[in-house]
């Protein structure tokens, strides 16, 4: 299928506007549980695929969605060709162990697109680079389809913005990845913080961990099995480099975390739980902040 151009002005040009509250929760991947339909026969099951195979959604992602057996992941996609195959043998491999048979039911995609457009498809969980992070969503819910995005949502407010106006439109399920929200040791501080347990609240200090940096590599040939011009996106044109992308070898933490033109560094990354989890223990996730300021 033909590479569907579009930018980030497009996009959030194109984004409807909607009045109707979206359904947002945080937490792992939230799949309605069985009993509330009977028996989980491929008729009222729900079909999922997955829209970025790497690290996140092999250690995080696919296992928080096959533990359910009312979901079946059915269909994955990746603009690296190996991780395709990488992860149709993964999950195949994982349903003919739990079922004791062989197993072969996925279907791999190169572009997602063709993805979303498969009425087999009840749902996707995206587990991207952040920089496309936005757009594959909002195309997912304009298809269709339920969502479980991974954090960040967006990268900008504007970005954010077109989401949100995209899932209200939509009427589809959107689910957030912040996963500490179903982690018990961040429910305990924020419930000892909110019931007085520590005394009057002053100041909250977040401490956030770092990542190598992606930009230090010399320009290398771009992969057969990479489309790269397709990973860019809408981003600006950088020569290719296996440590910014993804090591081609393996699934260690990928470069593009600490470049700016993908993702915003760690208060994209580990910022988007430990910031939250500071709101929650506040009680002032529902306010903005007055003021913002910060060093360079």
């Amino acid at each position: 299928m033909a590479r569907k151009k579009m930018g980030r002005r497009r996009f959030l040009a194109t984004a409807g506007k909607g009045v109707v509250a979206s359904s947002v929760v945080a937490g792992f991947p939230a799949i309605v549980p069985a009993s509330v339909f009977g028996a989980a026969s491929p008729s009222n099951r729900i079909n999922v695929g997955a829209i970025g195979t790497g690290r996140i959604s092999r250690g995080h992602d696919l296992p928080g969605i096959w533990q359910h057996d009312i979901a079946r992941v059915m269909a994955a996609c990746d603009l690296d060709s190996k991780r395709v195959e990488d992860a149709k043998t993964l999950i195949n491999g994982y349903y003919a162990n739990k079922t004791g048979k062989p197993y072969d039911g996925v279907t791999g995609y190169a572009n997602y697109h063709d993805l979303l457009a498969s009425k087999d498809v009840d749902a996707v969980v995206i587990s991207t680079p952040d920089h496309w992070h936005c757009l594959i969503a909002i195309d997912a819910v304009d298809a269709g389809k339920d969502v479980y995005l991974q954090k960040p949502a967006s990268l900008t407010i504007a970005e954010g913005r077109a989401l949100v106006s995209a899932v209200q439109r939509s009427g589809r399920i959107f689910q957030i990845g912040s996963q500490q929200r179903s982690t018990v040791q961040f429910r305990y501080a924020a419930e000892l913080v909110r019931n007085g347990r520590i005394g009057q609240l002053k100041t909250v200090e977040v401490g956030l961990p770092g990542d190598p940096s992606g930009d230090d590599e010399p320009e290398m040939p771009v992969p057969k099995n990479l489309d790269y011009d397709m990973w860019l996106g809408s981003t600006p044109v950088v020569y290719y480099t296996e440590k910014r992308v993804h090591p081609q070898i393996g699934y260690d933490r990928p470069g593009w975390l600490r470049c700016e033109q993908f993702g915003a560094g760690m208060i994209t990354g580990w910022g988007a739980h430990h910031i939250d989890s500071a709101h929650w223990g506040m009680d002032t996730e529902l306010t903005g902040p007055v003021e913002i300021w910060g060093t360079a």
